[in-house]
């Protein structure tokens, strides 16, 4: 399934969910198959999975707190560099209402740690799901010719280019001369509107950018209206559409943003590969995490309406 979805459409967010089942599947054929020789090893080996689920989210929210003070004192008190302390945090107090609701059997608590527990479950394999696929795709080489490469704008510090973005564009040009190379000549396209607290236009800026790193001008494209990612994608589309009606387009963001860059180019009709920038390693979980609540909120229907079944499938089994 995951091998004739991914054929289909890299961009497919339920791609990681089948590469999961695939990868869970992988590691019960292998323990099977290690049972064959020796029951004692399977046995061993599965009990040491088992008993690193435990000590690996331990581990995980330790790390998430560290890492979210760290990003309080870069990044300032701002609410969407709350959320790996948030993440740390919240696992902490769930295992401890966990054992608090164990050791004095209070029925409510009780059920309402069991409808917690399944929800958390749900959603952690949701996470996990999303990260794998977004680390398989982000490292997916793109074989075709590209006519076009879209740098996606993130933010200025009034009119200078700030390290996150210099990220994105340091990327796009190394495509650009790695095209050239080959003997293609695609253009470029900068895409960002001019936001709260820029003296200029993201696009701008951006263009100016590449352009002090050898970029030739004559091959640069500007779109400079839009404000969000959808809009950096229809609009920079238009713009390629009347150079080149029928084109490819290789997309360029930051490495968290890649997996949901790529699935609103999909929803925009965009035909393009998306391939991300490295990023600063403190920076990278809270984005990560932010990346994937927003694609969680994209299928709130779905996401919700199983959250719900599982809270009443807690209380049912609690009466």
């Amino acid at each position: 399934m995951f091998a004739v979805s991914f054929a289909y459409d890299r961009r497919l967010v339920r791609n990681g969910i089948y590469l999961f089942l695939a990868c869970l599947f992988l590691v019960g054929g292998l323990l099977l198959w290690l049972a064959t020789y020796s029951e004692a090893a399977a046995a061993f080996t599965l009990i040491v999975l088992v008993l690193m689920i435990p000590l690996t989210t331990l581990v995980l929210a330790v790390f998430l707190i560290i890492n979210g003070v760290t990003m309080l004192r870069r990044e300032g008190k701002r609410l969407a560099n709350l959320l790996s302390l948030a993440a740390g945090a919240g696992i902490v107090a769930f295992v401890v209402l966990r054992v608090v609701a164990n050791g004095t059997r209070w029925l409510p608590l009780e059920v309402a740690m069991d409808a917690a527990g399944k929800v958390i479950g749900y959603v952690s394999v949701l996470f996990v799901c999303f990260l794998l696929y977004s680390l398989v795709y982000g490292v997916m080489p793109h074989r075709r010719q590209v006519d076009f490469i879209v740098m996606l704008g993130s933010g200025l510090l009034g009119s200078r280019v700030p390290p996150l973005l210099a990220s994105r564009l340091d990327k796009g040009l190394a495509a650009f001369h790695k095209e050239r190379e080959k003997g293609r000549d695609p253009m470029l396209v900068t895409s960002g509107g001019q936001g709260p607290g820029e003296d200029v236009p993201e696009a701008r800026a951006m263009a100016d950018y590449l352009i002090s790193k050898g970029a030739p001008a004559d091959r640069i494209l500007v779109e400079d209206r839009s404000r969000s990612t959808e809009e950096n994608l229809r609009f920079s589309d238009v713009i390629m559409r009347e150079h080149r009606p029928d084109h490819r387009a290789l997309v360029v963001t930051n490495n968290f943003h890649v997996m949901r860059a790529a699935r609103i180019a999909r929803k925009e009709k965009v035909e393009a590969h998306v391939i991300g920038s490295p990023t600063a390693r403190y920076f990278w979980p809270s984005a990560t995490i932010r990346e994937f609540v927003a694609i969680f909120l994209d299928h709130r229907v779905v996401n919700f309406g199983v959250c719900a079944l599982l809270i009443v499938n807690a209380v049912l089994t609690a009466i």
